[in-house]
């Protein structure tokens, strides 16, 4: 039988005495002691969302900084003070710990500390399900201190599977495989009920590998993060008593970032709420980005279908960006089929306008805005300054980020790369986490793995192949197999059965004294000397045992020998990572959070530009916002759209409008003529999402040469007679397309003061080519016309491979004596 799946002390009727009644019965809490002000800081549509009654499931359909978070924290903070729940039988579940985290700061100014510290269903779909899965894990056969494996483990875990199972991983990856995996638990499907067609991994074999791989894990005691919620939703739907319990406990459902959940999310809340029909959601279907996660928009989309009766809620008061960044966005998401649709507006003054600037190259790209951010730090053209901190750069991919880095360094321009190497992926903290893992758990075969020659011990390829023989054979876990390798199993070598016995023994100490603790509040005795680390004064035995271990095992002293330069800064690295234990009451709780906290660390401090890209940035805001790279193919992503097509280009256009409702009061978007992608330069065509901006809300910005302009605004005598031109060129015949042709103004490049670099993109200059002619390229040499798209050529060159050119930078040539036939795509 599992634990009961509650404690009636979290919920007691006083805090000084209990109340025996079924929860179900009992009356909620009433607080009349606690001020709530919320009716003069929200807006009528907000005020409504909060004072919904009980009933029919409610979807509060809130637009980029319209007060989503506002809105859901009261509601909670309501339902509390008002007595329809106490806060052990509210499941309020969002997406990072560091948004539960903001969430509970602001119910605590509503109502104070107490109703928060008495919230156990707060956090994370994975920090709630980890809760669940732990109190009923004999009911997945599970025991409940399994290990939740990182991505790195997972993916040593599926290379040892394909291995078993005799696949050639040269041709079926191990990643793509946990990528399939992923795919199929965010579904909610076991291996029994992958549909046929996905089942096509190692010609055939998907879901027998994937059986495999879960029967593997179950072996280790372990799950891997798709596992926390399809192991609850498999609990759940098989044992009608423990849902009845979670039904019961769970009088109201909050949901933040309803967008972003995927099918088994989805089926889970619909579990639970099928009864109480109580279930309180907020999202924003224009940015829901993550598809690639497994998120499907369907849930959101299909709301009133999915729960009959629903009612929705519009919130479309923005309260962060001028009119001018509203009308830019609201113009591009309009193009999207698949939204619910609303129209954001705002009290603001209507503020610059949204500027647009096309460069010849990423390089200048980067210098142009490095100088943007300096300028609006001094304030220039009249406006207010704007601090580094308020300032960022948000590319579609990472590889963007190069230019910026390097422009920044040599101008020692401050910033910040978020979402870089973070602190738990380093080597070090890695290999420490892995230790404290086997002390935990022995049964942690992964964590023995890769600790085992950490430092060197002797145990090579051959050593690891006998523990692993007598592993399988006995079907033990491999700390196991050391123990009789150690005894003399296996036939190891004499070092590597002594060091063996000595790991072994260490760990079986460790383990112990983790075992003795438990169940006593202070924790381990904390004797002897901690060396290099600290020991907080012996009030915290694992603090104190964490240095030991490190210790003990050598780990430290391997560092401590490296005469490379990195190395003490991985010592000290170490050194934080146990002074950080101390904020944890075990290691076990410890390990917990570095699974399912790896929150962006940047160790950065002072104001700094924040560069980082367009699904990093979702949630935040900043002043001023520069959009790089809006080029076709690398926004919108090109594999999106070949992979997806359409509903690939409209995850892509809700992407650009993320972006563009980062900013608060400036905001710049930028494209390339050419850029330096995949080891190769590119020449590229404006983004089809500029043609989509809103002429009124969008000031064309050219710099001295570029596209035959003199920069500055934009003037109204070139439209005009760029207007006609314009519209017979045979691409991009668009309102964002003429007003950048309309820059050129009639003036040839060679006049300009950059010679041939002032023309970035001109749609009619293909019109001199067509499919099969030959032509030349100062750079490739000569080649043939293959295919024709506006202004972009792609030629198959004869001393290179195929390529895209802009078709101002190839001359005709003469047909090549006896040339094959143009090879077509």
């Amino acid at each position: 039988m599992s634990d009961p799946p509650f404690n009636d002390a979290e919920t007691s009727a006083a805090r000084g005495g209990r109340d025996d009644r079924p929860l179900s019965e009992r009356a909620a809490p009433r607080a009349p002691n606690y001020e709530l002000s919320y009716r003069k800081r929200l807006n009528p549509e907000q005020i409504k969302a909060v004072e919904m009654s009980d009933g029919p499931p409610v979807l509060v359909l809130a637009g980029a900084g319209t007060g989503k978070t506002r809105v859901l924290t009261t509601r909670l903070a309501h339902l509390i003070h008002d007595g329809r729940a106490w806060p052990g039988q509210i499941l309020a579940v969002t997406f990072t710990n560091k948004a539960a985290r903001e969430m509970k700061d602001r119910v605590r100014e509503l109502i104070g500390d107490d109703p928060v510290e008495r919230m156990p269903w707060f956090g994370t779909f994975h920090a709630v399900c980890a809760k669940i899965l732990r109190r009923h894990a004999e009911l997945a056969d599970l025991k409940s201190n399994f290990t939740i494996l990182d991505d790195g483990d997972q993916l040593r875990l599926i290379k040892q599977v394909l291995d078993a199972e005799d696949v050639d991983q040269k041709r079926w990856p191990p990643r793509l495989f946990a990528s399939m995996l992923d795919r199929w638990k965010n579904r909610g499907e076991s291996p029994t009920r992958i549909p046929a067609k996905d089942s096509r991994f190692a010609e055939g074999r998907g879901a027998e590998l994937y059986a495999a791989y879960q029967d593997r894990l179950r072996d280790l005691n372990a799950v891997d993060f798709g596992d926390l919620l399809l192991h609850v939703l498999t609990v759940l739907q098989n044992n009608e008593d423990v849902l009845k319990a979670y039904r019961n406990r769970f009088k109201h459902i909050l949901v933040d970032e309803y967008q972003d959940i995927n099918i088994a999310q989805y089926m889970l809340l619909k579990l639970l709420d099928e009864e109480r029909r109580n279930i309180f959601c907020v999202g924003d279907d224009d940015q829901s980005i993550y598809g690639w996660r497994g998120v499907e928009i369907s849930t959101i989309l299909d709301f009133e279908k999915h729960f009959k009766g629903a009612r929705i809620v519009r919130l479309e008061r923005n309260y962060r960006s001028t009119p001018h960044i509203l009308g830019a966005a609201s113009g591009l998401i309009a193009a999207n089929r698949g939204r619910l649709g609303k129209d954001l507006w705002t009290d603001e003054d209507r503020g610059e306008k949204v500027r647009l600037i096309g460069h010849w190259d990423g390089e200048e790209e980067a210098r142009w805005i490095g100088e943007e951010i300096e300028a609006l730090q001094r304030g220039a053209r009249g406006r207010e300054p704007v601090g580094l901190d308020d300032c960022a750069i948000l590319v579609r991919t990472t590889f963007q980020m190069r230019a910026f880095e390097d422009r920044f360094l040599n101008i020692g321009l401050p910033y910040r790369v978020v979402g870089g190497p973070r602190f738990y992926e380093r080597r070090e903290i890695r290999d420490a986490i892995a230790y404290f893992r086997i002390a935990v758990s022995r049964d942690d075969t992964l964590a023995f793995e890769r600790i085992v020659n950490t430092p060197k011990r002797g145990i090579g390829d051959k050593a690891m192949q006998a523990l692993n023989h007598i592993a399988r054979s006995e079907r033990t876990p491999l700390f196991e197999a050391a123990r009789r390798a150690a005894d003399g199993a296996g036939d190891l070598p004499g070092r590597a059965r002594k060091e063996l016995a000595l790991l072994v023994k260490n760990i079986d100490g460790w383990h112990g004294e983790i075992a003795d603790a438990r169940g006593s509040e202070d924790g381990l005795a904390a004797d002897g000397d901690a060396g290099a680390f600290p020991r907080d004064g012996g009030r915290i035995g694992h603090v104190y045992l964490a240095g030991r271990i490190l210790e003990e095992s050598g780990y430290v002293a391997m560092w401590q020998a490296d005469k490379s330069p990195d190395a003490p800064g991985r010592l000290e690295n170490l050194k934080e990572l146990v002074r950080f234990l101390g904020e944890f009451e075990n290691l076990q709780g410890f390990l917990e959070h570095v699974s399912l906290v790896m929150d962006s660390e940047t160790g950065n401090s002072g104001p700094r530009v924040s560069i980082m890209t367009l699904h990093q940035a979702k949630g935040l805001e900043f002043l001023a916002v520069f959009l790089p790279g809006w080029e076709d193919g690398l926004f919108p992503n090109q594999r999106a759209m070949d992979e997806d097509g359409l509903r690939g280009v409209e995850e892509e256009r809700r992407l650009a409008y993320v972006g563009l409702t980062r900013a608060r009061r400036h905001l710049t978007v930028c494209f390339a003529a050419n850029r330096h992608m995949y080891g190769r330069w590119q020449s590229a065509l404006p983004s089809r999402f500029i043609d989509e901006l809103p002429g009124e809300h969008v000031e064309v910005l050219t710099p001295p040469g570029l596209y035959g302009g003199h920069g500055g605004g934009r003037n109204a005598a070139d439209d005009d007679a760029m207007e006609g031109r314009a519209a017979q060129a045979s691409t991009y015949n668009s309102p964002g397309w003429k007003r950048m042709a309309a820059r050129r103004g009639g003036r040839e490049a060679a006049g300009s003061p950059h010679g041939a670099r002032a023309a970035v993109v001109d749609a009619k200059a293909a019109v001199a080519f067509s499919t099969g002619e030959r032509v030349f390229h100062q750079k490739f040499g000569y080649g043939t016309v293959t295919t024709v798209e506006g202004d972009k050529l792609t030629i198959a060159f004869e001393k290179t491979n195929e390529k895209q050119i802009v078709a101002r930078f190839v001359t005709p040539a003469k047909p090549a004596p006896d040339a094959a036939p143009p090879r077509m795509r």
